[in-house]
């Protein structure tokens, strides 16, 4: 309970038995329950009606003064303390708002979420387990308390409007993920912030396949449609139920990297060094030179930083690419000498197993 709440119930507490006592005090008086009362009330609240009975002796003079300083009082600071209450909740808001817009706007690579309703407040969650750094926007005000309930970033306001966007950082920003769940509002979000970062990851929801397209014309680089991959799951639910609930448990990737690790396999990734001799090589390559070994399972671009499954085997190799294979554990560090290595590696004697994995 705050300081400005607990002068509210005091005062309350002494207002009452003010109002007790002095009604007790006229009753013992001589006067009836109803004289006492009426006595109080237009005592205490200045009503001044005059007195029900002659207040002759000294000692009921001092006892109703008494009475109206006592009310009078408890009344003036029971009403200062609700005003102190209600400006102090209302500094302490606006305060909360700069705190917010300020920590805002020293994001940097950040992650802007709009719309905050069921899968806003799931993608939120898993970023916030991250430890990613993101903001929320969102135009419902349950919602925006909601989610400051929670210590989220929140922007209350359209996601639709420029000045919103701008205002959450928009060109600082890495990702931008519209998960509204109207289809024409998360199109014209698409656009507006592709034209205001050129270089922004947009990651849009869809609740129409035939919206897939739109958004992709308007500039997101994937489209995620919750009902395609609803029934996507429901379906392997009942083709593959037992892998879905091993995979489906908290422990179920951790697990599945213990059972590659007793037969042996393991994934990693390789980086190709500037002055590596299996630049220009392709995949194909260097998995004929592993001689089955192992295999290549992903190849990330470092030109632009893009990922290709499963990359095909003509695919030719270039300065800083990272290669992820699947092969045996002994294999790996092989690998790295005997086939794909810097020659300074090889020539040092020094085991690559003990080096950061580089080719």
């Amino acid at each position: 309970m705050n300081s400005s709440l607990k002068r509210v119930v005091f005062g309350g507490l002494f207002f009452c038995t003010t109002l007790i006592v002095a009604v007790l005090g006229y009753k013992l008086s001589g006067w009836s329950w109803l004289e006492a009362v009426y006595m109080v009330v237009i005592t205490v609240f200045g009503v001044g009606y005059g007195e029900v009975r002659p207040i002759t002796t000294p000692g009921l003079r001092i006892f109703t003064i008494c009475v109206i300083i006592a009310g009078t009082t408890s009344a003036v600071y029971i009403v200062g303390a609700f005003l102190q209450m209600v400006t102090e909740g209302e500094i302490n808001k606006a305060m909360g708002v700069r705190r917010m817009n300020r920590d805002i706007e020293s994001l940097q690579k950040h992650v802007i979420v709009c719309g905050f309703g069921r899968m806003g407040q799931i993608l939120a969650r898993q970023l916030s387990k991250s430890n990613l750094d993101f903001v929320v926007i969102d135009h419902d005000k349950e919602r925006v308390e909601m989610a400051e309930a929670l210590n989220y970033l929140v922007k209350f306001g359209n996601a639709t409007d420029e000045l919103v966007l701008m205002q959450v950082g928009i060109t600082r920003a890495k990702v931008l993920a519209t998960v509204l769940p109207d289809d024409a509002i998360n199109v014209y979000i698409t656009l507006t912030a592709r034209e205001l970062n050129g270089n922004l990851r947009i990651f849009a929801r869809g609740e129409l396949p035939s919206t897939e397209k739109k958004l992709k014309l308007a500039g997101a680089d994937q489209v995620v449609l919750p009902a395609s991959i609803s029934a996507q799951r429901m379906a392997y639910m009942i083709t593959h139920p037992v892998t879905l609930d091993f995979l489906s448990q908290d422990d179920g990737r951790q697990t599945l990297n213990e059972l590659l690790s007793q037969v042996d396999i393991q994934v990693d990734e390789l980086v190709v060094v500037p002055d590596s001799p299996i630049i220009g090589t392709t995949i194909g390559d260097i998995e004929i030179r592993g001689k089955g070994t192992f295999i290549v399972v992903a190849l990330r671009r470092a030109a632009d930083g893009s990922t290709t499954i499963h990359p095909d085997q003509s695919l030719e190799l270039r300065s800083r690419d990272v290669v992820i294979v699947m092969g045996h554990r002994g294999d790996l560090p092989r690998l790295v000498q005997k086939y794909v290595a810097h020659p300074r590696i090889r020539n040092s004697g020094i085991d690559a197993s003990e080096l950061p994995p580089q080719v």
